[in-house]
Order: structure tokens, then sequence, then C-alpha cells
């Protein structure tokens, strides 16, 4: 059932902010927002802030996506260039595990204090950077309350034939319940850029050539092997180890890369953020999917023969026994290759992968604990682990959000790239920063020219604290006028690979709603924003524009 939170009429009194229109099917409100993700929830509760109606529309049911999906393990880089409302987000997680009641199957004595790149609970800073799935979820409704945000839940964008533009600016959209969203301004904060891509604004899927923008990093990465996400040893691809007519064993490619540097249509490897404990009071057994199928876990089996023991190594520990599970590895949960038609996909194709990655990844927890071919002492203790019972629990305990770690990226008015994030070019018009390095998992799987199994595509390059221009956040102006893009920013491949972290998301997402606000008290379109009036706006907000 779809659920409306409805602005209260003393929201004008309390908190100076218009209210949104509502007749029949159509809904007006200055700032049309569209997503559920984090940055969608911090746009939204800028615009308010700042005296402005809006609307969320959002595909999801629950609010805040990876951020209460699962990534409770804050991807924080220098948590010093992260402000604003994003920080108070942060501030708000370390109030509730400041409570002694938020500790319910640990004591915080015995909680490790280890983050990122950082303490977990920042008590000097007020901050803190690692927390259940639940509790993110619940610090994104509790803007929603305060602000008193009006929000449509599961409602998803008619893709084909649901934006009506005019004049270069969006005059409302259509979604499949047949409601219609009118407003002034318009944010699109989803992972997949669909209210972007349906308005006829420029945008990329895949990697990009290392030419396009004079790179490094971009494009097919052949032999290039960062982390521990790579076979280390020769193993051989084949049903017969050596027997090349035996056939492929699964989840390997039989196409040829690519040449290095060039360009592909391929996307980084998704997977869901697991939230798991061994804590048996709360744990629930892996469950069994109903197309389970032990031959897709024959690669593991072979990585495990060679004596590989570093399965644990990413149950990073978050607070009350509990995990933020991501992939270590050459064969974990990162699904590699299958998920390239996401970001173009229908929303039934879209399904249709999620449950294909959904079946992958409960397969292969099921498949570590039970299956006698998987090294004794992996197996018995991954049997003492399980799905938190606490979390995800309208959803059997599994993640509502899939990692969606690319999809589209705008081109637009300016294109970061990894000349940005390494400081060899100034960034003009700063509206906030990234500091994490240029993160790429593995895109493909695929056969060498020895007949050995390999991964390509996992990057990891370190970067210095970079700000991020307002120029990504906005299309060209002569594709669209009044629309801002904080998640499927205009960046290459390998930029977004630093920029595309959770902290990132919602300063960039209160950044936008600033300039959105600008926009419609000047009426002006938003490429005509003043950048010293804007940066001023931003820094009375507390965002860090430069280090």
């Amino acid at each position: 059932m779809k659920q409306i939170i409805t602005i209260a009429l003393l929201s004008f009194f309390v908190f100076g902010c218009k209210s949104p229109q509502e007749t029949e099917n159509s809904l007006n409100a200055d700032v049309i927002v569209y997503g559920g993700t984090s940055s969608a929830v911090i746009a939204a509760v800028e615009v308010a802030q700042s005296g402005k109606s809006v609307i969320i529309v959002s595909p999801d049911k629950h609010l805040g996506g990876l951020t209460s999906g699962g990534l409770g393990y804050t991807d924080t880089g220098d948590k010093s260039t992260i402000g604003g409302l994003s920080r108070e987000f942060y501030h708000r997680v370390w109030l509730h595990y400041n409570d002694s009641s938020a500790w319910i199957w640990q004591k915080h004595s015995e909680y490790g204090n280890k983050g990122q790149g950082t303490i977990a609970m920042d008590g000097e800073n007020r901050t803190m950077w690692i927390f259940e799935p639940h509790v993110a979820e619940q610090v994104f409704e509790d803007f929603v309350a305060e602000n008193n945000l009006t929000i449509y839940r599961d409602e998803w964008l008619d893709r084909e034939n649901g934006v009506e533009i005019e004049d270069g600016k969006i005059i409302s959209f259509k979604t499949l319940s047949g409601k219609i969203f009118k407003g002034k301004i318009f944010i699109d904060a989803t992972y997949e850029g669909d209210l972007m891509a349906s308005s006829g604004v420029s945008y990329h899927v895949g990697r990009e050539s290392i030419d396009t923008y004079s790179e490094k990093w971009n494009g097919v990465q052949t032999g290039v092997l960062h982390h521990q996400h790579w076979f280390r040893e020769k193993i051989s691809p084949y049903k017969v180890p050596g027997d090349p007519s035996s056939g492929v064993l699964p989840r390997i490619s039989t196409e040829a890369p690519g040449e290095y540097g060039a360009g592909d249509d391929k996307i980084q490897a998704y997977c869901f953020r697991m939230c798991m404990t061994n804590h048996d009071e709360n744990r629930v057994s892996f469950p069994k999917p109903a197309s389970y199928d032990p031959e897709q876990y024959e690669l593991l089996v072979r990585m495990f023969e060679t004596g590989r023991k570093d399965w644990f190594q990413k149950f990073d520990a978050i607070p009350n026994w509990k995990t933020d599970t991501n992939n270590h590895g050459p064969f974990s949960s990162d699904n590699i290759g299958m998920n390239y038609d996401y970001p173009e996909g229908s929303y039934e194709r879209r399904k249709e992968i999620i449950q294909e990655h959904t079946d992958y990844q409960m397969g292969l927890l099921w498949f570590v604990a039970n299956d006698p071919r998987v090294p004794e002492d992996i197996r018995t203790e991954m049997a003492t682990w399980g799905l938190a019972k606490d979390e995800f629990s309208d959803n059997g305990n599994w993640p509502h959000q899939i990692y969606v770690r690319e999809a589209r990226r705008m081109i637009g008015d300016y294109v970061t790239t990894e000349n940005d994030v390494l400081s060899k070019r100034k960034v003009p018009r700063s509206v906030g920063m990234g500091s994490y390095a240029m993160d790429s998992h593995n895109v493909q799987r695929y056969i060498t020219p020895e007949g050995y199994v390999q991964n390509e595509g996992d990057i990891g390059v370190g970067a210095p604290p970079y700000s991020i221009s307002y120029g990504s956040l906005i299309p060209k102006k002569e594709e669209c006028t009044n629309l801002l893009v904080p998640v499927c920013v205009s960046s290459s491949h390998i930029a977004f690979g630093s920029i595309r972290m959770e902290p990132v998301f919602m300063i960039l997402g209160q950044s936008a709603a600033v300039a959105a606000g600008m926009a419609i008290d000047k009426n002006i379109p938003v490429q005509d924003v003043d950048y010293s009036e804007l940066k001023t706006e931003l820094e009375t907000r507390k965002q860090i524009l430069a280090k």
C-alpha cells in the first residue's frame, strides 16, 4: 500500500515552507524530487527548510537507498570533507548509539569502534560512521517527520510517455499509477537516472576509453590487478580442467575482454550488502533459494582448492553483533557480468536481474555454509552466521536495495574526470567534496590467452580530497533548464568510482536543492544560477567546498 505523509498546515508557520497543491491526480510543488535514496531525502529536507514546497516521488517503499539498505560500514574517505545535512545524518546516528538503549544485543563496551579509515564512533566530533540498517532508515524517517515532507511511495515514473517537456523545461511527469507531478524544478536523485534519461538529457553507460577524457584508469584494464579480487593462481575455466571441449564453467564469459584502454558498454558488478549476525538470539539461518544450483559455485570450489582462506575478510563489524558484509576475493558476492542490461532495462528486466542476483547471492551463502566441497573450517564457521532477524523484517531479512554501483551517468555542463579527482586541474564552481579512492569493482570474468580464468575491471587508486563542480549536477543548457542530477552526476566511469559514496550523494543532494531554490527565486535556468551567491549559501549551510 502506498504511504503518504502529508504536510500539516502548521508547517508554514513553523518552518516557513509552502504546502504542495493537490487536485485530482495532479500534484504541484516548487520542487519535485524523484527517488528514495539518501540524496533524495536530504535534497527534500533542504528544499523544505529553505521555505519552498517539495514532494518526494519515490519508487521505493523504504527510504535511504544503500545507506539504509545494508551499507552501514560507511565509505567515508576524509570525513572532514563531509558537511551540511550529510554530517547532520551521521551526528544523529551518533546520538542514537550514545544512548545505552541502542545496544540491544551487544554491550557498547564490547564494540570495537573500528570504522573505514576512521574510528566508528567519534565522540570529539559527535559523529558515528558505522550503523545498523534500521537505524539509518529511522534517521531518514525522522527527517521526513520533522520537516513535514510529502512522500508518495511505490510510485514509478512512466518512462515511455510520462515526461512533459516544453521549451527545454520539464513541465510535469506522470507515474504508472496515473499521478501527475508538476514543479518548477525537478531533481533526479535515483541511482538509475530514469527521469534524466526520459527528459532527453545526454548520458553514458559503460566505460569511456582512456582517450575520451585523457585518463589512465578508464576503459578496459586487462592486466591491472588491484586489491585481492583476482585469481592469483592458474585456474582452468573448463568443466573438465584443461579441456575446452568440455564446456565452460558457469559465470565465465567466452568473449574476449577487449583491448586495453578501449571503451565498452559494460558496468561494474552489483551485489547486496548483507547484514549478517552470528549472535544466535538474533540469527536466521541462510535460506536455500528455490532455484538453488550448486554447480553455479564450482569456480569457488576450485578457488578454495588453491588454499585461499580469506573468505571472512569483509565481514565488517557494525553494532549489536552484526556485519556489513561486502564482496572479497575473485569469487564472492559480486555477481560479475550479470548486470549489463540493468541501466537501460525495463522495470520488468530490472526485476529479473535483481532476482537473479538474489538467487545467486542467497545460494552462495547456503553453499558455503553447507556444501561438503567447501573446506571444513570455512564451512563450519559459515554455518554459525545467518541473516539478522531484526533487519529487513518485511523482506525475509534480505536487503531491500541492491547495490547499484553505477548505471547511467549524465553528460552535463561539466564532466568530472580522474584529472579532477587527482587534482590535475582546478575544479570550477565547487558544490561539495569527495575524498574516496577511485574504486571500480570487477566488470567481467574472462578466459586469458593462456587458457585460465581471470577477472577484469577492479581498480583502486587513492585520491586526495577534491572538489566537485556544480556543472556536474546540471545538464547542458540546450537540453534541459530545470533539472538537477546529484546521483547520476556528469562524470567519467572511473571518476564516478570515487564520487559514488553515500555521504557524497547526500552532500550533492543538498547542494542541488539550494541551487533549485535560487533558480526559483530568480525565475532562471539552473545553468544561470550565480555561483558566487550559491557558494555563499552553501557555506552558510556548512557545506565543505575546498580544503
